[in-house]
């Protein structure tokens, strides 16, 4: 019997399953680790971490399902996206990863847009336009603010690529989470030699690029012996954790949708071409599916507001819930009407991306009164993330991108409420399957290509994932959001000014 593990390098955790040929979960594992603000809108993570996080995953879920070394054949890796790991000649870190939604970088957008020759030149090369979360601004930041460590650096490596490395002892990252360090020509599914240039970059800085399901290498002995694998267990190229999702939920065809509620927000749509918004609201990336692409809209803050106030404001619940605390949240949200009587969230706390591009943007509640109670604030957060992630929806079919259909996903997704704001919002009906683990259960797929169970990998997802559930839209409650969403929209338009000024004060 053949076995494979997906391995998902998360920004508060790692989670590893192990699955069969057929694509059952016979065991998995998660191991949380901090994140550090050492300044406000700053963002950073220790790689050991991740990489202690990886190894007890593995020995758990090894262990539990009872499977024989020998008959776990391959290894796909996700993990959180654009995330910088500077290492030195001898593999040693450098210094704490910047992550994803770390907005430091907002002088090095724009010296990265000059030295491309604007904006324009920028899309055409590699597909989008420059972001504080992306990987190249962090190089730069890196360089212009400690030199010390740009000139100790010998290679920067994604998160889970950094992984890779401590499992197989090979610099490798795929198309798919190269994509998103802005340096890559989405088209040529390559390093952009001419940016690389313009940005004084040295391209042996980074990995080879391979395809999400091609073997980049095997473990090494030592660490084989230290997970109970062998040295024949391959380790695939695997996929940033956005087209990891989309492999985990069967988005490897036109016309499929998947929505990902984690701690951040994904829209996220398959395309057999490549194709370019030109504003460069929406993101253009190489899909884990070979010779195929995806564009993507992210809000920076979905899960992750609720966990916020849940952390922040909702500490005596907590306790008096006995962990039940997102149950009764969910209740209460639940007896509030759609609209949550006159209160919006705008969920900007980590800055945003999708449509607004914008680092200083911010988190508020708008029209508070004395009438509201935590069940409003509660589903506020709910329906203003969805309106958020709305944002990307309209772009996409502005573009004339088909939708026929929208999966839902992310831990946001497991709530009843939330899953019938999603429906009511967007408009179409919520979509669940029965592959819940997304990014880790979608680079296990990979793994299983990759070692020759499946041909590709539409086979594969077409072998193990079905559709569970179907919200349907509720009328009533699409008319009152439709009405309420230009609203949400002008809030930002009205506030932009005053958000910048607020960040110019900190």
């Amino acid at each position: 019997m053949s076995y494979f593990l997906g391995v998902d390098i998360g920004t508060s955790g790692t989670k590893t399953l192990l699955i069969d040929p057929t694509g059952k979960i016979l065991a998995e594992a998660t191991e949380t680790y901090p994140l550090s603000h050492p300044r406000p809108m700053w963002s950073e993570q220790n790689p050991e971490h991740w990489w202690k996080a990886t190894v007890k995953t593995i020995k758990s879920v090894v262990k539990k399902a009872r499977v024989q070394p020998a008959d776990v054949k391959g290894i796909g890796l996700s993990g959180q996206m654009h995330g910088s790991v500077f290492l030195d000649k001898n593999d040693q870190v450098i210094r704490p990863a910047l992550l994803w939604n770390d907005q430091r970088t907002s002088a090095e957008c724009g010296e990265i847009e000059k030295l491309a020759g604007g904006r324009a030149k920028l899309i055409k090369m590699v597909a989008n336009p420059a972001m504080t979360g992306f990987t190249a601004p962090k190089i730069l930041w890196l360089r212009n603010n400690e030199p010390k460590n740009f000139a100790n650096t010998a290679k920067v490596l994604l998160p889970k690529d950094y992984v890779r490395l401590r499992l197989t002892g090979d610099y490798a990252t795929d198309v798919s989470d190269a994509s998103g360090t802005l340096l890559l020509n989405v088209t040529k599914r390559d390093w952009s030699k001419p940016l690389l240039k313009k940005l004084d970059l040295d391209p042996s800085l980074f990995p080879n690029c391979y395809e999400s399901e091609d073997v980049t290498g095997t473990l090494t002995s030592a660490v084989a012996k230290q997970l109970g694998l062998t040295s024949e267990c391959v380790v695939v190229g695997g996929a940033g954790d956005c087209a990891a999702n989309g492999i985990g939920t069967g988005v490897v065809k036109k016309g499929i949708l998947s929505t990902s509620m984690g701690t951040s927000g994904v829209m996220f749509v398959h395309s057999d071409e490549v194709q370019f918004d030109p504003a460069g609201r929406l993101h253009t990336f190489c899909h884990a599916v070979r010779d195929r692409w995806h564009m993507m809209g992210v809000t920076l803050t979905a899960g992750g507001a609720l966990s916020w106030f849940v952390d922040t404001l909702c500490q005596e619940l907590e306790k008096s819930s006995k962990g039940k605390v997102y149950e009764v949240l969910n209740r209460e949200a639940a007896a509030v009407p759609p609209g949550c009587e006159g209160l919006i969230f705008l969920p900007y706390m980590a800055g945003e991306r999708t449509p607004h591009a914008d680092p200083d943007a911010r988190g508020c509640f708008f029209g508070l009164t004395l009438k509201h109670t935590r069940g409003h604030m509660a589903r506020a957060i709910m329906e203003g993330v969805t309106f958020a992630m709305r944002d990307s929806l309209e772009i996409i079919q502005d573009l004339n991108v088909p939708v026929r259909q929208v999966r839902v996903s992310g831990g946001g997704s497991k709530s009843d409420l939330w899953r019938q704001i999603q429906a009511d919002v967007f408009g179409k009906p919520a979509v669940t399957i029965n592959a819940e683990q997304g990014p880790a259960f979608g680079v296990a797929l990979l793994a299983a290509v990759g070692s020759g169970e499946y041909k590709n990998v539409t086979q594969a997802c077409t072998a193990t994932i079905r559709e569970v559930s179907k919200t349907p839209v509720i009328a009533k409650n699409r008319k009152r959001y439709d009405a309420i969403f230009p609203v949400f929209q002008q809030l930002y338009r009205s506030l932009a000014k005053d958000f910048k000024t607020i960040s110019n004060l900190v």
